[in-house]
């Protein structure tokens, strides 16, 4: 049985450092993205006009019923046939995992404004509020709280799904540990290695979101 050797990992260790903050900055435009088109999809799907439901709720499930490895394929390699011109690596795949982070952001603001109780809206448009302001300044503030959880997981999630962007050839931290094993022979210690950082990432956030969570508790 072979031993464990993770000392071929130190000479590369600074490809998975910057791997792990590669795929972090991916994470963040992501969901920075995401939660612009989930917003208005969120609301959109509340709308009185038919045909913004619709389309809004078509795209919640189009995004929800597809897989993301296939959506990140089609924006790196479909979208050139059509556009006549290649998308590089890390704008495909921050569109990518950003518009599929919407699909799921619309349900999460949905679920959020649908929490706020109702009155707060007609208390709103009693005082002479439009729709819009009530919303800008009455119930999404209020849903945001709400929305912190369920965000900080699709933060985590993404994160963890930020490694299909090593399928176009992205160098992020799986692609740094496919390096390694592919340059030493050793497949196991360099994506051991990966899984760890990953680890440490979604741990530290998760445990940043539960002390905003904590505060905003306490601020109620």
């Amino acid at each position: 049985m072979d031993k464990l050797n993770f000392s071929i990992v130190l000479p590369y260790i600074h490809l998975f450092f910057r791997g792990a903050l590669t795929a972090f900055e991916i994470t963040l435009l992501a969901v920075l993205i995401g939660i612009v088109i989930g917003t208005f999809m969120g609301i959109g799907k509340m709308s009185r006009l038919f045909p913004v439901r619709f389309l809004c709720s078509a795209y919640v499930e189009v995004i929800r019923g597809t897989p993301l490895l296939v959506q990140l394929l089609i924006f790196y390699f479909g979208l050139p046939q059509i556009l006549g011109f290649t998308i590089p690596e890390f704008p495909a795949a921050v569109l990518a995992l950003g518009i599929n982070s919407g699909g799921y952001v619309a349900e999460i603001v949905r679920g959020g404004i649908l929490a706020v109780d109702r009155g707060q809206m007609e208390a709103a448009r009693s005082l002479g509020m439009t729709y819009g302001q009530a919303m800008r300044y009455i119930i999404l503030p209020q849903a945001f709280k709400k929305m912190i959880p369920p965000l900080g997981n699709e933060f985590v999630t993404l994160l963890k799904n930020s490694s299909l962007a090593t399928t176009i050839g992205f160098p992020e931290l799986t692609r740094a540990a496919q390096i390694v094993a592919g340059n030493t022979y050793r497949p196991f210690e360099p994506y051991l290695t990966a899984a760890a950082f990953y680890f440490v990432m979604t741990v530290s956030f998760s445990w940043l979101m539960s002390l905003i969570e904590r505060r905003l508790a306490a601020s109620d």
